[in-house]
């Protein structure tokens, strides 16, 4: 794998929006987060654009990232919400610049598409972590200083308690994944997952418990799930049910999705839809334990 070089103050970042619209209030806190780490925030030309629910039309949308990407200058291209809409430029992107200077792509949950991609693609890691839209405050949390440390390259381990649908054991593989809805789109295209031999991570938002199920039913039909190393679980917030219930926790439906499997899993992991969204390298090899506690290692 391919690691982009790490962050130095005085950095340049820039902040795109290739999903959905976002207003220059709701990032003005994280802009100066980052001036406070040294770093120098440079917005896209088109960052606070409206085209119905998006930040803009395709193309105004693409022309930022794709200068983001172009611009050497850059080092990091931070991606301001999520939403929906990256999958509607993915395949409108020229990656030519960004292969000969690779650069940290940041975001999670819509912006899964683009760690998808640029993994299977090109083999450069990416980062899973806080967006501009979630730093309400310019006093960093632990999900900021997890992504700026990630950035700065310090060491990076995890530690927590074991959720108790955890299965105990320890693996080692490259880490990937991101949302679970997303996750299941892109099967059957130019940026489905192999994830044989991987960690794999998931996690999901306001989506309704049999479509928990029927998208675990998908990736265990479509082998993404016997070949693992490891799964990690993170959150999977604002649930819904029917009026008749499905009768199971989204955490007992993916437990029971991987019961025949062997590997180690762990469940409850702070990352994704929740407050405190640890920072995860996608692309990077690490190792998974779990036992009394869960140890992540990258």
């Amino acid at each position: 794998m391919i690691r982009p070089p790490y962050l130095r103050k005085g950095d340049k970042v820039g902040i795109v929006s290739p999903s959905r619209s976002i207003t220059f209030d709701e990032i003005h806190p994280s802009i100066r987060v980052l001036q406070k780490f040294g770093l120098e925030v440079v917005l896209g030309s088109h960052v606070f654009s409206r085209h119905n629910q998006f930040a803009g039309t395709d193309e105004y949308r693409r022309e930022d990232f794709q200068q983001m990407l172009d611009d050497d200058s850059i080092r990091a291209i931070l991606c301001s919400r999520g939403g929906y809409g990256a999958v509607r430029i993915i395949d409108k992107l020229n990656f030519t610049r960004f292969l000969l200077h690779p650069k940290w792509i940041v975001g999670y949950s819509d912006i899964t598409v683009f760690h998808a991609h640029i993994h299977e693609h090109f083999g450069i890691e990416t980062l899973h972590a806080t967006m501009p839209k979630n730093i309400l405050s310019d006093v960093p949390d632990d999900s900021i200083k997890s992504m700026i440390n990630a950035l700065f390259g310090y060491p990076v381990t995890y530690s927590c308690s074991r959720s108790p649908l955890s299965r105990d054991g320890s693996g080692e593989g490259i880490l990937v994944g991101g949302n679970l809805s997303i996750l299941c789109n892109l099967m059957g295209s130019a940026s489905a997952l192999n994830t044989e031999g991987k960690i794999l991570f998931l996690e999901d938002v306001d989506e309704y418990l049999y479509h928990i199920d029927r998208m675990m039913m998908n990736l265990k039909r479509a082998k993404k799930l016997s070949g693992l190393a490891g799964l990690i679980v993170g959150g999977m917030t604002k649930m819904n049910d029917n009026t008749v219930p499905f009768g199971k926790l989204p955490g007992e439906i993916i437990a029971e999705a991987v019961t025949e499997f062997k590997y180690p899993v762990c469940f409850d992991f702070p990352a994704g839809h929740v407050e405190r969204n640890l920072a995860l390298i996608f692309g990077r090899k690490i190792k998974l334990s779990v036992g009394k506690q869960v140890m992540i290692t990258f």
